[in-house]
């Protein structure tokens, strides 16, 4: 099976990585071309066009938002015009369900499949091959891409065959992680300020009620404040707020804490946090105690 590969991020080049080392026939495609050259060096074809990476039977996508997807896929040297009838796009990205509904209707309208399977998991995940992976579209082309999206992750989750459901879950999903995030920044600082070390109150809920990877990796980067590189950046975390927030009007869901969230994110950038990972904002609640400056 031909697999094509489109952006080249940490996340992108993680997961394009594995499905090289599966033995799978991969050519990749960067619009910045020194992304491809790690790969190219292991031997991976590089593209010099959309349209290269296209000539295969399945074709994956993993840009940074809906403006970086739209471009690939609709304009006019994009993916929708060169993918052949029948070959499948699978859309890793965490995008607005508006846009997946969209793109899952022109693709029909070319006689092209299209799966949208976003991803939880950060970058060394995606190296490592477990992520897990949220799968939505029609099942038969899921049944078809399933060895693949099995390279990538420990398991995967097919919510529904309207492939923009997917992109609900994975937006939930990211709305629950940013809670946790804030949450855990907001009861460190209440600790701290009243005298008990940081780090010894973390292993407490660690080792005990919230003995799970995402309070002790997260948990563990706001205790440290260490929030460089970035696994995933601030701006990611803020358009994520931001596209739950569309889909909650869209569907009448009142989401207050995703409001809130959504204007975290907006201090942290304003105050030159644009360039940190998004559990910097649970270094916030900290800065509002004044036990940073």
């Amino acid at each position: 099976m031909k697999t094509g590969f489109i952006g080249l991020g940490q996340m992108g080049a993680g997961m394009a990585s594995r499905l090289h080392q599966a033995g799978y026939d991969l050519t990749v495609f960067n619009r910045s071309a020194e992304r491809m050259q790690p790969l190219v060096a292991m031997g991976v074809k590089g593209a010099k066009s959309i349209a290269e990476a296209c000539d295969a039977d399945v074709v994956f996508t993993m840009l940074a938002n809906d403006v970086a997807l739209e471009e690939v896929v609709l304009s006019p040297s994009g993916m929708l015009a060169h993918l052949k009838p029948g070959a499948i796009h699978v859309s890793c990205s965490t995008v607005s369900v508006a846009l997946s509904a969209r793109l899952a209707q022109t693709h029909a309208e070319k006689q092209q499949g299209y799966i949208a399977a976003p991803v939880f998991g950060r970058p060394d995940a995606a190296a490592a091959g477990k992520l897990f992976m949220v799968a939505a579209g029609k099942h038969e082309l899921i049944a078809k891409i399933q060895p693949l999206l099995d390279v990538f992750g420990q398991r995967t989750f097919i919510m529904s065959d309207a492939p923009e459901k997917a992109n609900l879950v994975k937006l939930s999903g990211n709305f629950l992680i940013a809670t946790v995030i804030e949450s855990l920044g907001e009861a460190m600082a209440l600790v701290e300020k009243g005298g008990v070390d940081r780090h010894q109150y973390l292993e407490l809920l660690t080792s005990s009620l919230f003995n799970i990877p995402l309070y002790k990796n997260y948990g563990g980067m706001i205790a440290d404040r260490q929030f460089e590189p970035a696994g995933f950046a601030a701006p990611l975390g803020q358009k994520d707020m931001r596209l739950v927030l569309a889909a909650a009007e869209e569907l009448q869901v009142p989401l207050p804490f995703a409001s809130i969230l959504r204007d975290r994110f907006l201090e942290l950038m304003a105050h030159g946090g644009d360039k940190l990972d998004w559990s910097a904002v649970g270094s916030l609640a900290a800065k509002d105690a004044a036990l940073l400056p």
